[in-house]
């Protein structure tokens, strides 16, 4: 296994070059993408032991962007996010556990409308850097598949043909760049 010494301490998620994301199905044949935009976040690393690795993520619900402000404001309201009784969705990232030479199993506990879910997010470090500015700078891709109906998610209309409008299984796409604290 590769040597992650480099990674150990406290890394704040950048926003301006992270992308936490979402995809769903769209009346069965096509795929909505989105992600939110307003979040901040800390990992707390431990190279030599990653099991000992950790993560707090905070999301403001209400910066959802799908890319089209009607459907914006339904994920907004009661029907979906309810932000106005639940305005942000928390992660807390309880053990990692090293999957290959830079593939990582994140497992945490998911918030969304006050419904606690653990997940299981697989992780893979795309590297460390000293970035034109000084800083330290590392990145992370990961990926993991959850119920909206396990977060009380349950809007949904059925179609003519068979089917739901919006599917069940929601895939989450992160982007992260994250820079070291000193």
């Amino acid at each position: 296994m590769a040597d992650f010494s480099e990674y150990t301490g406290t890394w704040t998620i950048d926003p301006t070059h992270t992308r936490l994301g979402f995809v769903a199905r769209h009346a069965m044949v096509t795929k909505v993408r989105g992600s939110f935009t307003s979040f901040e976040g800390t990992l707390n690393l431990d190279g030599a032991n990653p099991a000992n690795s950790s993560a707090t993520v905070t999301v403001q619900m209400a910066s959802v962007d799908s890319g089209t402000p009607d459907r914006d404001a339904h994920l907004t309201s009661a029907d979906f996010f309810d932000v106005a009784n639940f305005p942000v969705m928390t992660f807390s990232g309880t053990n990692v556990k090293q999957t290959g030479d830079d593939e990582f199993l994140l497992v945490g506990d998911l918030t969304i409308k006050d419904v606690t879910r653990q997940v299981e997010i697989e992780v893979e470090l795309d590297g460390v850097v000293k970035d034109p500015f000084g800083n330290i700078r590392a990145g992370f891709e990961g990926e993991t598949e959850i119920s909206r109906k396990d977060f009380g998610l349950t809007w949904n209309v059925p179609l003519d043909a068979g089917g739901v409008l919006v599917s069940d299984k929601i895939k989450i796409q992160l982007d992260v760049s994250v820079t070291k604290n000193s």
